[in-house]
């Protein structure tokens, strides 16, 4: 790989749960290139539709774009067919963008992995979209980037069947904190969002940025 493409990698920490009455997406806040931190407050949790949300790590510029197409698709695909879209809809579509993406740009790679998040008419879902465009249903939680082996070992420690939504919101927070503790990608600050019967809602943002002062 050369230097150029190096630069483009990126890290983060996503992650999203499960609850019996709704779904918590999390992220921190941190976008770096290579070693280099490039801003400390970017947004990695996006609406796309009513109730349907994806986190993003990866390749910027890409999973921008990415967040964008779909967000249109999406708009069509209710205007043309009259109805609202699915969330397993959503996350096939999406998917298939990914997968598109990965081979198209094979010669200089393009890498985005979202978790998307949403309610429908008949209940709450999450999907792993990964970087080679595969889906997979999510049953309990799932996350993604530099840092989910630090939020996977909070998780597996403290996840439990039928967590409710508050509860969930208080074991994002402990996940990210986590990663930000020990991966050097992730940092910033912590976003949640929630998604219940109510829809969308950014229930906890916090900047953890410190500076030394005298």
């Amino acid at each position: 790989m050369n230097n150029q493409n190096e630069a483009m990698k990126t890290g983060t920490t996503t992650l999203g749960i499960i609850c019996k009455d709704g779904i918590v997406l999390a992220a921190d806040k941190r976008a770096t290139a290579g070693n280099f931190i490039v801003t400390k407050k970017t947004d990695k949790i996006f609406e796309v539709f009513d109730g349907i949300a994806v986190t993003m790590a990866g390749t910027v510029s890409d999973a921008q774009l990415l967040v964008k197409l779909i967000r249109a698709e999406l708009k069509l695909k209710e205007v043309r067919t009259g109805r609202n879209p699915t969330v397993k809809e959503s996350a096939n579509l999406l998917a298939g963008m990914v997968y598109e993406n990965i081979r198209r740009m094979s010669m200089i790679p393009g890498i985005s992995h979202f978790l998307m998040g949403g309610k429908d008419n008949t209940g709450y879902y999450i999907y792993d979209l990964y970087a080679d465009g595969s889906i997979t249903k999510v049953d309990d939680f799932i996350s993604s980037g530099s840092g989910s082996v630090m939020a996977y070992g909070v998780l597996e420690t403290l996840y439990k069947p039928g967590l409710t939504i508050e509860d969930g919101i208080k074991l994002a927070v402990k996940c990210v904190n986590a990663a930000i503790q020990r991966d050097s990608a992730s940092g910033g600050g912590v976003d949640v969002i929630t998604i219940t019967k109510d829809g969308f809602k950014r229930v906890w943002e916090k900047d953890l940025t410190v500076k030394a002062e005298m």
